[in-house]
């Protein structure tokens, strides 16, 4: 049976769960941050139409500014992040060596970030002297560091977790917070099929949309709607790279919360389950392993997701439920969607199949989804929490 209480967690280290916690917090304060902005009424991106010869330029006209908490808030969750793996990393090396390090040898524990060998083999050279007895050549805690090494990447070292989350958190600390911008993720012509999925569409390069940029041009007299998907983008320090900002945020806490910690910990492949993405940490616990196995393994990006999942379905399907029986309206489909909670929404809507062809048995079963919320809506309805006239 799995160990809930996480026993390959020292009390030593029994603080990092509260690190990745507050990190997690920070990072739903992003997505809150997200959905308002991405809301707005009027659209992130406005658009012009200008002449240019025998076409028309449709033209950036607007781009909606970004709230200067935003990068900030981004640069406090990396920051987090980074303070739970030297947290580790400085109690692993107190424990070890036992006793408390003086102030030469404390300035020199840190969690390197080296894209080659040379570079790694550099930074122990460095603690060769001075440094802890636990941070020298051959030593297990090096070992474990070393295999988190960004240059274990082989084709690309800067992709490594490791190395965006130190590159984000010197670049925020020395030059200035994280920078974000919107950008355009993809788009794709209204009039044609929709597409089965995001991930089936082109995608757009990784660079800052600007006033003045154009989307698309036509030729004179011919409409052609489009369908625009902007997102927010950060730079990668050093490079032209814009990934999309929620991605990158979670991309680097997941490894930070499942690899990084277990690893520094324990030497081994982590154990299941992982760490929890949050738990209660703004109140006092009399048995803190209990609390931390008490929360929640959905991270904010993963709250996210569902949050704008469940809302596009709020919004795109009481019309067709209320359509199923006389009892229901649109309005009283809404007030029950709206009890919904989103990931089981999301999960509900994920039951549906989409097929290019006719196929009976992909329709039977969509079929039997769209009568479920009939028949939840319509239960909702006649127990008299809405109105259905």
């Amino acid at each position: 049976m799995t160990d809930l209480r996480y026993g390959w967690l020292p009390e030593r280290h029994l603080a990092v769960a509260a690190t990745l916690s507050h990190a997690d917090e920070i990072i739903g304060q992003i997505v809150d941050m997200l959905v308002g902005y991405q809301s707005q009424p009027d659209g992130i991106i406005g658009l012009s139409q200008v002449l240019a010869g025998t076409s028309t330029r449709a033209t950036v006209s607007r781009v909606a500014p970004l709230p200067l908490k935003l990068p900030l808030l981004v640069a406090d969750a990396l920051v987090a992040l980074r303070a739970a793996l030297e947290h580790v990393l400085f109690a692993e090396v107190e424990y070890r060596d036992g006793t408390p390090l003086g102030s030469r040898a404390a300035r020199l524990v840190e969690m390197p970030a080296a894209y080659t060998y040379e570079n790694f083999e550099e930074w122990l050279r460095k603690r060769a002297g001075y440094g802890p007895p636990s941070l020298k050549a051959g030593s297990e805690l090096v070992t474990r560091i070393k295999d988190l090494q960004p240059y274990q990447l082989n084709k690309d070292p800067q992709r490594h977790p490791l190395a965006r989350l130190v590159g984000h958190t010197n670049h925020a600390k020395h030059r200035t917070p994280a920078v974000t911008a919107v950008r355009l993720a993809t788009m794709y012509r209204e009039d044609e099929t929709p597409p089965r999925s995001l991930r089936d569409l082109p995608r757009l390069p990784e660079t800052p949309i600007r006033v003045g940029d154009i989307i698309a041009e036509t030729p004179l007299g011919e409409k052609v709607p489009m369908v625009l998907l902007p997102t927010i983008g950060i730079n990668r320090p050093g490079t032209d790279r814009w990934p999309i900002l929620i991605d990158e945020l979670d991309q680097i806490a997941h490894w930070v919360r499942t690899q990084a910690v277990p690893r520094l910990v324990t030497g081994a492949d982590p154990l299941p389950p992982p760490l929890p993405a949050r738990y209660d940490i703004a109140v006092a616990h009399d048995d803190e392993r209990a609390a931390i196995a008490s929360g929640s393994w959905t991270t904010a990006a993963a709250r996210m997701k569902a949050r704008v999942g469940a809302a596009s379905v709020r919004a795109d399907m009481p019309t067709v439920v209320a359509q199923m029986h006389e009892e229901l309206t649109a309005e009283s489909v809404e007030a029950w969607f709206a009890t919904v909670p989103d990931d089981v929404l999301v999960a509900r809507m994920q039951q549906f199949q989409r097929t290019d062809t006719f196929d009976l048995d992909v329709m039977l079963r969509n079929v039997a989804v769209l009568e479920s919320f009939r028949d939840d809506a319509l239960a909702f309805v006649r127990d008299g929490n809405a109105s259905s006239s």
